[in-house]
């Protein structure tokens, strides 16, 4: 079998990144391994300061990452059971896909679990997929979990 010994769980705070942290502590637990849970926030300012040069985001870049932690420590909260496996959690800045497949290489993770949001069609263009995204260029392999309720419906 080959080792499982660093997981990397990045999180929307979602539904389905809620039921995907079930399968991140129960893949913890059973490999003894290491979990890093992360969240990105979007770096908005970077698009904006290209149309509007003037204008400064000090103050919005700190309150979305104090806002963002304080979801962080909320999310966490909700799972007692991680009290039995180290974990680590991690903010990060940026556009998501690059910077959770820059945290996997650097923690050096040897699987991603991430949720999925299903999204097709029209959704899919707009919204597009992190998850697909990570699937694609992740430098290890990636375990993505839909909500159980949730149907596949052909674009």
């Amino acid at each position: 079998m080959i080792p499982i010994k660093k997981i990397l769980f990045p999180t929307d705070f979602s539904e389905t990144s809620k039921y995907a942290m079930n399968y991140a502590i129960s893949f913890a637990k059973e490999f003894k391994a290491e979990l890093e849970i992360v969240h990105v926030v979007f770096d908005e300012s970077q698009i904006v300061a290209f149309y509007l040069p003037q204008v400064t985001f000090q103050n919005l870049d700190v309150e979305l990452e104090e806002s963002a932690k304080k979801q962080l420590d909320e999310f966490i909260s909700q799972y007692p059971d991680l009290n039995e496996v180290k974990y680590n959690t991690k903010l990060l800045k940026g556009t998501p896909f690059v910077e959770i497949i820059n945290e996997a290489k650097e923690f050096k993770a040897d699987m991603i679990v991430i949720g999925t949001h299903g999204r097709s069609g029209l959704e899919h263009v707009l919204f597009g997929s992190t998850a697909e995204k990570v699937v694609r260029k992740s430098p290890c392999p990636v375990f993505s979990v839909r909500l159980k309720d949730q149907k596949f419906k052909m674009p």
